[in-house]
């Protein structure tokens, strides 16, 4: 779909058992438009959403800490034009007891030793779906969603989350995973022994992408009782490994000298930890190309009938960019 012209509209929701004022979570949902067609249209701009190629499969972005949406704005361009409606949101919630910030919504307690596989770790992702399945009964994208097929991309802590609550008796609707600079290790915080590696809670294709560069994963170590000098520490590549379940597509894909932030663009450098990063000598424009294609490839493959997508899946596989350092498969 290309020259699509991408509009968005907001709404928000109430995440229960959140306290006031950090209880709503404002959604973004961006889909494709049609030009504006009258005067009502030009001065309000509230666009209608082009029909052509709906029912839309629905791509939700769940942000890493303290990331805002608009930081993926980049990728949801990419998959409007791919011919998904792209969905992020905004929670200024709890991260830990008494601080509070921009959140995938993590749920310590579903994610702690007692709790961990008997409900999703985040709260918010159920009620974002409910948001969006509201938008499909009223207004510009009425009846245009395809609502049985979602794919979910978690960056950081965002796709940790995805990981630990994807599983299909929660939520029937996903049908494709994809994360970036995200695993399972479990936080020595939360009351787990060093080293614990989560089993993933995924039951649809899944997708993890890491950078060989990614200086906030190493130095995350810490939390898992690991050395984060050591080359042994590559929790993405153990999740891939050990964690993802043996009946499911899963995929690993590195990218050549990218960083923990490639996704998030542009980076913020108030917020976040980009500053645990070492500035790399790849080209972080060309890399975000090549994590957009790959993200799109790899949906397009498994939320749409396309004849071609699958090809291409495979022809990446096989005949990786040179910035794709690795690619695996089973």
């Amino acid at each position: 779909m290309m020259g699509v012209l991408v509009r968005s509209l907001r709404t928000a929701v109430s995440i229960p058992g959140a306290l006031a004022p950090y209880d709503t979570a404002h959604v973004t949902v961006r889909y494709p438009a049609l030009p504006a067609r009258d005067d009502v249209e030009r001065m309000s701009g509230r666009l209608a959403a082009d029909p052509a190629g709906a029912p839309y499969p629905v791509v939700v972005l769940v942000s890493g800490v303290n990331c805002a949406s608009e930081a993926y704005r980049w990728l949801a361009f990419r998959l409007v034009e791919a011919g998904f409606v792209v969905v992020g949101y905004d929670w200024v919630g709890e991260l830990f007891a008494g601080e509070y910030g921009l959140t995938p919504g993590v749920d310590v307690v579903a994610a702690g030793p007692e709790h961990y596989g008997e409900r999703p770790t985040t709260q918010a992702l159920r009620p974002v779906l409910d948001a969006v399945a509201a938008l499909n009964e009223a207004g510009q994208l009425a009846g245009l969603l395809d609502l049985d097929k979602v794919a979910l991309f978690g960056h950081s802590a965002g796709g940790t989350v995805v990981l630990q609550s994807a599983r299909a008796v929660w939520f029937p609707e996903v049908r494709a995973i994809v994360t970036y600079g995200a695993h399972t290790m479990a936080s020595q915080m939360l009351g787990y022994p060093p080293s614990t590696l989560l089993p993933a809670a995924v039951d649809a294709p899944t997708l993890l992408v890491a950078g060989t560069d990614d200086g906030v994963v190493a130095a995350s170590a810490i939390r898992y009782g690991e050395d984060p000098s050591s080359p042994a520490h590559d929790p993405v590549t153990r999740t891939f490994s050990e964690a993802l379940p043996e009946t499911t597509e899963s995929w690993l894909v590195h990218l050549a000298g990218a960083g923990h932030l490639l996704a998030a663009h542009p980076e913020d450098p108030s917020t976040a930890r980009g500053f645990l990063e070492t500035p790399s000598d790849a080209d972080p424009d060309r890399l975000r190309a090549v994590l957009g294609d790959l993200v799109a490839t790899f949906l397009t493959a498994h939320l749409t009938d396309r004849p071609d997508a699958k090809s291409r899946l495979e022809q990446i596989a096989e005949h990786p960019p040179t910035e794709i350092a690795d690619v695996r498969r089973r």
